[in-house]
């Protein structure tokens, strides 16, 4: 047997949106009927390099197929200066749980991308309003060319209004998509007042207000992804229908983790998991319904759902590179 090498091309590659967010959903759908099993996110301070490292397991029962695996991802802010290296880099072991054995390595960097973007597209295909049109982002970095990768696939998205501090990010993104959509540079209260924002700034003190948004905007806070990180102002979320992707997730590293240890936040200003969404548990996007907040700390689970896609098409289309990692 054979264990498939796919570096960051392989995985960008292998990894049609439509089918990926169909997978994504899948992985929610079976972790809220308890067919999924993720432990816990992991983590391993190093503050004598100012980084740390996360491990992120997770199974996953989706009915016609099941998965295993685990990512080892970082944080290491100093790279880029000094070492020329991605801030994150991610590694994504793929196994088949019916009898362990390592099927993939991948690159784990572009898989959290891609799933990352998925999520927010499940988010918004249930929360935003039917006929979305226009988006707006706040935070030009590489996590936001998923967003609206992923979010055309469910909405009929037009017109695109980009927010961030640095113009030469801005540039580079009208640049990607300007032959796609009609994308701009606006403030962040232009992208605001969009049908859709997602929002994927590391921010620790809120940069949009509630005078940002429009009344029927639904946001997707993507930024936050440890303690003391926020990006939408108290306020807001206080109005809004608060969605969340995993309750001891979200209120320890998530959008909501700020206010909701302070007790500004209570367990029921939360409408929900997008779990109990996608399986009809509970109602997405109602005719009453303002502003909307889908919180996403990024689960073990999307990693597996994601990997899945990958490799099988890895596999079907004879892409990548075999190696016998363990002589049998």
């Amino acid at each position: 047997m054979e264990t498939l090498l796919l570096d960051k091309d392989d995985v960008e590659q292998n990894t049609p949106m439509a089918e990926l967010v169909s997978a994504v959903e899948d992985a929610f759908t079976a972790y809220e009927r308890g067919d999924a099993q993720m432990p816990a996110k992991s983590y391993v301070d190093l503050p004598q390099y100012n980084g740390d490292f996360r491990s992120m397991p997770a199974y996953l029962d989706a009915g016609e197929w099941d998965a295993a695996g685990v990512k080892w991802v970082n944080v290491h802010p100093d790279n880029p200066d000094r070492y020329d290296l991605p801030t994150v880099l991610g590694t994504m072991i793929y196994s088949d749980p019916e009898n362990a054995y390592p099927l993939s390595i991948m690159d784990g960097g572009q898989l959290t991308m891609k799933r990352t973007g998925a999520a927010a597209a499940v988010a918004t295909n249930y929360l935003a309003v039917e006929d979305a049109s226009s988006m707006g982002i706040v935070g030009a970095g590489v996590q936001s060319y998923t967003q609206l990768e992923a979010i055309s696939k469910i909405r009929d998205i037009e017109e695109v209004v980009v927010s961030d501090l640095e113009e030469e990010r801005v540039a580079r993104f009208i640049e990607h998509f300007g032959d796609d959509f009609d994308v701009r540079a606006g403030p962040i209260s232009e992208a605001g007042h969009c049908d859709v924002l997602s929002t994927v700034t590391p921010v620790e003190s809120p940069i949009v207000q509630a005078e940002d948004v429009g009344d029927h905007t639904h946001i997707n806070a993507m930024g936050a992804d440890a303690a003391g990180k926020h990006e939408l102002a108290d306020d807001l979320l206080l109005a809004a229908k608060i969605v969340i992707d995993d309750h001891e997730q979200c209120t320890h590293s998530g959008e909501i983790n700020v206010p909701y240890a302070e007790g500004t936040l209570t367990d029921d200003d939360i409408y929900g998991e997008i779990g109990q969404i996608v399986t009809d548990k509970k109602e997405g996007r109602t005719a009453d319904d303002g502003v909307t907040v889908f919180d996403s700390t990024g689960l073990a689970i999307q990693d597996v759902a994601a990997a899945h896609v990958v490799y099988e098409h890895a596999k079907q289309h004879d892409i990548g590179t075999g190696f016998d990692l363990l002589g049998v």
